[in-house]
């Protein structure tokens, strides 16, 4: 049965309302008109009930805002009323391009922030809406999943903290640690990953790519991130190679143990195009290194995708590590801030995921099950069948 006569058997939870943080004005802005096109070329007979009233519409973005006061505090505000809505809220925890004066200085707002003005737009919503969902692609504290030492549960508490406020359901994509979730066991919590989108992109922007074992291979970078290669390798049908980060434990620098060396676990490389997968870019040293140890052992041309492309130590390295011919193209989505100066560069693919998260919140709107949204074998399948043609 198609989607579409899936979501018009089906009646609405209730009015759909989005709400996208500032943070999440533009993912928001082209959500919203994705499913504001879909609504409009449905079949508006049944519309005129009661139980489609208000349906379709120009618009599904709720008008919410934090305004600040001179010392920096903020409140949240809803312009109009959220009474029976079915509401989304979209936060980019990542966005480090706003900023707020307090006392005359200018700060950029840190995860710490936009996590305060998430619950404030929650508490604004003051327990009218019908249910509450909460999409924050990138999990807020999610690299702080599990206590090693006598220190602090970040990700964990949040979880606990947005489904007292009485959010029904979280959906982020592509968590550290979906095991986090267990924080959680009575709420729905989804992490979606992006394998589709990236397989499109990646076959849509290069058109020379032989996918079989002889030609390419999947790396993962490091060990945490298996599970995800190996379901990359599977579907595409290739061979899979690992590395392992070899730290020194003696000393931290930048909150972390420095890496000493990568290891590297796998068949022959020479000549084979290179796709390494991970959930996110940080300073993106350890994928250059990667990338280095790669060419290294004669391996061909090299795709880095990654969910999250957080550069938080700037381009210079991947612009030197692309003039040096150690990698070919860099993906990452737009579920966190991009800045104007990354998609200009000529390496950088951009994986737009608006549609999909549109097709969830429209799926989740009419109370359907999205678990084959979740599994996109099939649709991978018969992408790669059309790329071979």
């Amino acid at each position: 049965m198609p989607q579409e006569e899936k979501l018009l058997n089906t009646i609405p939870v209730g009015n759909l309302g989005i709400i996208a943080l500032e943070s999440s004005k533009d993912l928001g802005s082209k959500v919203n008109d994705y499913i504001v096109e879909w609504r409009n070329d449905r079949d508006s007979s049944s519309n005129e009930t009661i139980a489609f009233a208000g349906y379709q519409k120009d618009s599904y973005l709720v008008d919410a805002v934090c305004p600040r006061f001179g010392t920096g505090e903020a409140k949240g505000l809803i312009k109009q009323s959220v009474r029976g809505f079915d509401l989304y809220l979209l936060v980019d925890v990542c966005n480090y391009s706003l900023t707020y004066s307090v006392c005359g200085h200018k700060n950029h707002m840190s995860p710490d922030d936009h996590y305060q003005d998430l619950k404030r737009v929650i508490a604004a919503v003051g327990g009218k809406a019908r249910r509450i969902t909460v999409i924050m692609p990138f999990l807020y504290e999610s690299r702080q999943h599990k206590r090693s030492s006598r220190e602090s549960l970040d990700c964990a508490l949040a979880l606990q903290e947005l489904t007292k406020m009485g959010v029904e359901s979280i959906l982020t994509f592509d968590a550290h640690d979906p095991r986090v979730q267990n924080a959680i066991p009575l709420n729905s919590f989804e992490t979606v990953q992006p394998t589709y989108q990236f397989i499109k992109a990646l076959l849509k922007n290069v058109k020379d790519l032989t996918i079989d074992s002889d030609h390419m291979m999947v790396i993962s970078p490091d060990e945490g991130g298996m599970s995800r290669a190996v379901y990359y390798a599977n579907v595409l049908g290739l061979e899979m190679g690992m590395f392992y980060k070899r730290r020194d434990y003696t000393t931290i620098v930048d909150g972390r143990n420095p890496i000493v060396a990568h290891e590297f676990l796998g068949t022959d490389i020479e000549g084979k195009d290179m796709l390494i997968i991970d959930d996110m870019i940080s300073s993106g040293e350890s994928m250059i290194d990667v990338a280095t140890e790669l060419k290294r052992r004669k391996a061909g041309r090299i795709f880095v995708a990654c969910t999250f492309g957080l550069f938080t130590n700037g381009f210079d390295k991947f612009d030197e590590a692309y003039e040096k011919g150690l990698i070919d193209y860099v993906l990452t989505t737009n579920l966190v801030y991009q800045p104007e100066e990354l998609l200009t560069k000529p390496y950088y693919i951009n994986v737009n995921m608006s549609k999909y998260i549109a097709l969830l919140i429209d799926t989740l709107n009419h109370d359907g099950s999205i678990s084959e949204l979740l599994n996109p074998t099939e649709r991978i399948q018969n992408l790669l069948n059309k790329y071979k043609i």
